[in-house]
């Protein structure tokens, strides 16, 4: 059990001394471009849905 605990001690050690974390304004940019992506992939997967129900609802299998 002692390993355990020294492995958890030291890698919350390495964590504060030898990560490098990213800047506040940085992570702020990085955060609002993945949000517009996902706003943008989410207006084309639901405009692609609405146009593939017209073509198969509407016209294929009104044909029918």
């Amino acid at each position: 059990m002692n390993k355990v605990i020294d492995y958890i001690k030291d890698s919350v050690e390495e964590v504060r001394a030898n990560v490098t974390w990213t800047a506040m304004p940085e992570l702020q940019k990085f955060t609002t471009i993945v949000v517009i992506s996902l706003i943008v992939l989410t207006i084309l997967v639901f405009i692609m849905d609405k146009v593939s129900e017209f073509v198969l609802l509407d016209t294929i299998y009104k044909s029918l």
